[in-house]
């Protein structure tokens, strides 16, 4: 496929979602299918011992008309976490904006034309959905324990990082490929903490990032543990400072 006739790629990190991607798969499918442009969905396993790959080759069957989006299935080879599984697909996209969501769509898929639209007008590099800026749209809240943890991780960046978005962890972001590839080339945070580090990034590189509300409901299922992951994402955050100290994310020559 030539990437210049693609105009969006959605990238899906999945592990173990033999459950919930069936539903996913369909509305975005349905979602892509009533846009005028070129897209492809990228399914990115981070090493599922479930259904996950076998579901993503039949959906390649249920939609290979030539006219709905192509469905890619790209492996990590093994578990590496949700960050390098997001990088991982946003480096194989094709195309001219990139967004990663959630396998649950705990964003629905329809919201994206709220990060797309300043995206395409080019006033944006990339654009964030964020679930602070307008609690209203929160249809199914978190536990007060997982939203009074987020709040304070989100303090947590501000203070560290020195980036000033009120929601840094919601899983639904789209990025301009031209402008945002070095992002997720100089990413190296793999698991949950890796939001942080790609804003880090994007601050660091001069570029534009606008922050959205979007519509979003918590799911019960959900993989992030409260305790062990918020001690080794707030150490990740100590850990992306080191790295900018020892030169890890240089310029780029061409900015």
């Amino acid at each position: 496929m030539n990437s210049l006739t693609l105009d969006l790629s959605v990238v899906i990190p999945a592990y173990n979602e033999e459950g919930r991607l069936p539903k996913t798969l369909d509305s975005i499918f349905a979602y892509l299918q009533k846009k005028p442009y070129r897209t492809e969905i990228i399914v990115v396993d981070d090493g599922s011992s479930d259904r996950t790959a076998e579901i993503v080759s039949a959906y390649r069957q249920k939609y290979s008309d030539p006219k709905n989006p192509e469905l890619r299935l790209v492996s990590n080879g093994g578990n590496r976490g949700k960050g390098f599984s997001v990088r991982h697909g946003m480096l194989e996209a094709l195309g001219e904006i990139a967004l990663f969501t959630d396998a649950d769509l705990s964003t629905p898929i329809e919201e994206a034309d709220k990060l797309l639209a300043p995206l395409r007008d080019r006033e944006y590099d990339a654009s964030i959905g964020s679930r602070a800026m307008d609690r209203s749209l929160i249809a199914v809240h978190q536990s007060a324990i997982r939203e009074q943890a987020g709040i304070f991780f989100n303090r947590m960046v501000r203070w560290i990082m020195g980036i000033q978005f009120s929601d840094t962890q919601c899983g639904f972001k789209a990025f301009r490929r031209d402008r945002t590839r070095i992002i997720f080339e100089q990413q190296r945070v793999e698991r949950f903490g890796f939001d942080p580090e790609i804003l880090f990034l994007a601050k660091r590189h001069g570029l534009r990032v606008l922050e959205v509300p979007v519509r979003w409901s918590h799911d019960a299922a959900t993989k992030v543990n409260v305790a062990e992951d918020g001690i080794r994402m707030f150490l990740e955050l100590l850990l992306i400072r080191w790295n900018a100290v020892r030169g890890c994310y240089p310029p780029a020559r061409n900015p």
